[in-house]
């Protein structure tokens, strides 16, 4: 199979029919190549329009490598620049760590399944990612031991973001989050400027979702 044509393809029909126009991200995806980020037996696959299940431990729920219509569209909402240190929450076998390394200066990839971290930090060691750190934890307290951060990259879809998360962004600093579930799902901006957290609401949009994340349960009478 001709993986750069499937690539080129992806990125021309897939990608830049959803309003993708930043030159950096779509550099980006044409520049990493898919098809080293899932089993060897799904690689034909790498470059369909869908989300692809990974192989996870039971612990960790079900991980999926995104889309790559939505996570283009969530990269660009986040304009991340060379000047910028990036968190990623979720980070499974490192596909879309490899995109933000090309877009920013440095980059935290975090991930809880130990099985698959190791997978991404030999994967992004071979490729020549340098400047990503790959960092087993749990997604929902982020890691404050290498905050502030310009920008919170969250890899998947949550139905709350928590506050152990805004807390770990730099003055300026921006989080993007898919928040919701199923089609009912808006990807969410959350900025951080002078002490002042807002939010946007971009688009809507489907992805999977992360384990955790989950709103605490009201009680009822």
């Amino acid at each position: 199979m001709n993986f750069e044509a499937a690539r080129i393809k992806m990125v021309d029909n897939q990608i830049r029919t959803t309003d993708v126009t930043s030159h950096s991200v779509l550099s980006a995806f044409l520049s990493v190549p898919r098809e080293e980020f899932v089993p060897a037996a799904m690689k034909p696959l790498a470059y369909i329009d869908t989300d692809i299940e990974l192989p996870a431990s039971g612990a960790s729920g079900r991980r999926y490598l995104m889309e790559p219509s939505p996570l283009a569209k969530l990269l660009q909402l986040a304009t991340i620049s060379k000047s910028d240190k990036v968190l990623e929450i979720g980070c499974c076998t490192g596909y879309a760590s490899a995109i933000l390394s090309a877009l920013a200066g440095s980059v935290v990839a975090l991930e809880s399944d130990a099985t698959l971290a190791a997978e991404a930090s030999e994967t992004l060691a071979r490729l020549g990612c340098s400047n990503v750190s790959v960092i087993t934890g749990d997604l929902e307290k982020g890691h404050p031991a290498a905050a502030p951060y310009d920008v919170i990259f969250v890899d998947g879809a949550v139905e709350t973001v928590p506050d152990s998360l805004l807390a770990q962004l730099s003055d300026g600093g921006r989080l993007v989050a898919v928040v919701g579930s199923g089609n009912a799902s808006r990807a969410k901006l959350i900025l951080h400027e002078n002490g002042v957290t807002s939010e946007r609401l971009a688009f809507n949009t489907a992805v999977k979702p992360l384990p955790g994340f989950r709103l605490a349960r009201e009680f009822v009478f």
